[in-house]
């Protein structure tokens, strides 16, 4: 919608400055043309990241923030016009409504919390609650000992030779898994 107004500027510009269709405070000063098309070109590049082939799991919430922390600054600007406001404001939601999408899906926060760029201080850099950076921790650790299990040591005693050895089948391959005498 927004590069179609931008594609179409001079026809707004000259509906909008006519008094008599009562559009007169729709009208944008070229500051605010501006602003739309700088959000448009952001907005573009934030889609053609989220287009890839194969997209960065990691880092889907790290683009998400970017873009709110964007359209967070663009909102301070109390002098834009209420179309772009009313613009900015709904892109804000829509992007929200996927962003709350990630919390519901634990694979975002594994992948970012085993991605050695970010791992739990992306979290804590960026203020997020304790509770929820140890939520994180968590499912790390229990997806861990649910899919990789066999490789995780079991206690045995104090030397090798309190353990023994065995192949163990586990999802069609063989694994060695090391467990206590009894």
């Amino acid at each position: 919608m927004m590069s179609f107004a931008i594609d179409y500027k001079e026809a707004l510009k000259e509906l909008t400055s006519d008094m008599s269709n009562g559009l007169r405070r729709f009208e944008l000063e070229e500051s605010e043309w501006k602003l739309a098309a700088d959000i448009t070109e952001y907005l573009k590049d934030g889609t053609l990241f989220f287009s890839r082939d194969s997209p960065n799991l990691q880092k889907v919430i790290p683009a998400m923030d970017k873009i709110d922390h964007y359209f967070t600054t663009c909102l301070k600007n109390e002098s834009l016009n209420v179309a772009i406001r009313a613009a900015i404001i709904s892109a804000k939601s829509t992007l929200n409504k996927y962003y709350e999408l990630t919390d519901h899906a634990e694979v975002y926060r594994i992948a970012m919390v085993l991605d050695p760029r970010y791992k739990l201080r992306y979290f804590q850099k960026a203020g997020w609650d304790d509770e929820w950076i140890q939520t994180s921790r968590q499912l790390v650790q229990e997806e861990l000992k649910r899919s990789y299990w066999y490789f995780l040591p079991l206690p045995c005693g104090d030397s090798d030779s309190d353990c023994e050895y065995s192949d163990t089948n586990v999802e069609g391959s063989e694994v060695t898994q090391m467990t206590a005498v009894s």
